[in-house]
């Protein structure tokens, strides 16, 4: 950080037409908010204006047109556009989505530049994002073209942390995919988050099998016994504690979770499952592995409340306590880390030391 600024927090606007305009607003409202970071909302004036009347919230905006104008103590909206755009809550829209890309491709741009330091993303609608200039599933694959480093879906708590080794993926195509280099690339990743992001000395890592019951001895597929197995010896003979496979189907509901720092799923809905079960708003998804910190709630864009004031704000108010906590620990971390203390020669001894 510069000087003595607050932490930077960009923010892209979700699908206009979901809940997420809702819940930024519903979370900045508390004015104390801008004691702990200075926001910057990519969208524009005239529609967060709009939507602050339509919630009959109690908000001030700074509106800026470049990031050299960001003022500390503010709520500041950076004019992505300043046209109109035509609001139907709960619709999906081409449209809207694209103004969704167009906040969340400026916010990335400002991640990259170090205009901001941390991005939240609010929800948007994997169909309406979909273009030309667009054809990505999510934020994260977007994300891990854009920045450095490898990207991994994590999905966090105080008590959970649920990391994937496949994402958006089909389920008839997550057996191939899962390959060694895949195991070991995921979890060296989530090993050194749970370090330099979480401030956890010595994690220890939990896997989930990829087959009911792992495979039952390759009764039930092969893969937990020829790839899966043999790669978890590997990296815990690399001095990594990391643990398993587990059987997904019993390891949460036997609390078995509690006895780790992260677990490792498969394949999405193995995760995320039990991780919303457990962790429902209260829960953010982390965007782990790359140079620059992106969170975001554990919802998505809820078009069936959208703009009936019904949305409840914790996972996205979680979700920037979250990049804000990791900023920090990532800070001291590398703090703690870039000069370890050089080896001094030790003098030679001699007559007249004595």
């Amino acid at each position: 950080m510069k000087k003595e600024e607050k932490i930077r927090l960009g923010i892209s606007i979700g699908d206009l037409n979901g809940i997420g305009s809702e819940v930024i607003l519903k979370t900045f409202e508390d004015s104390r908010m801008t004691e702990f970071c200075t926001p910057v909302i990519f969208a524009s004036v005239k529609i967060l204006s709009f939507l602050k009347k339509h919630y009959e919230l109690e908000i001030n905006f700074h509106g800026i047109d470049k990031t050299s104008q960001i003022v500390d103590g503010k709520i500041n909206v950076l004019n992505v556009w300043k046209e109109p755009v035509d609001i139907n809550f709960g619709k999906e829209d081409t449209k809207v989505g694209g103004y969704a890309i167009k906040s969340f491709k400026a916010a990335t741009a400002a991640l990259k530049n170090d205009e901001i330091d941390i991005l939240v993303t609010a929800p948007i609608n994997k169909n309406s994002i979909q273009s030309d200039e667009f054809k990505f599933p999510g934020h994260t694959d977007y994300l891990d073209q854009e920045l450095k480093g490898n990207s991994l879906m994590f999905m966090v708590t105080e008590g959970l942390k649920v990391g994937l080794l496949t994402d958006h993926v089909a389920l008839k195509d997550i057996a191939e995919k899962i390959t060694p280099q895949l195991i070991k690339q995921k979890i060296e990743t989530i090993n050194q988050t749970l370090k330099q992001d979480f401030k956890i000395a010595r994690p220890k890592i939990a896997v989930l099998g990829i087959n009911p019951h792992s495979g039952d001895n390759g009764v039930i597929g092969k893969e937990d016994e020829e790839v899966l197995k043999p790669t978890i010896r590997e990296i815990c003979d690399s001095g990594v504690l990391v643990f398993g496979p587990y059987a997904a189907d019993s390891f949460f509901g036997s609390d078995n979770y509690k006895n780790f720092d992260a677990v490792v799923a498969a394949y999405h809905d193995q995760g995320l499952i039990p991780f919303k079960t457990l962790s429902f708003g209260k829960g953010v998804n982390y965007t782990a592995g790359l140079d620059k910190i992106r969170t975001s709630p554990d919802h998505g864009t809820a078009f069936e409340i959208a703009g009936k004031n019904q949305a409840d704000h914790s996972s996205f108010e979680e979700a920037v306590f979250t990049a804000l906590t990791i900023y920090k620990n990532r800070s001291e971390y590398k703090e703690l880390t870039k000069n370890p203390l050089k080896k001094v020669p030790r003098k030679a001894h001699t007559k007249d030391d004595n």
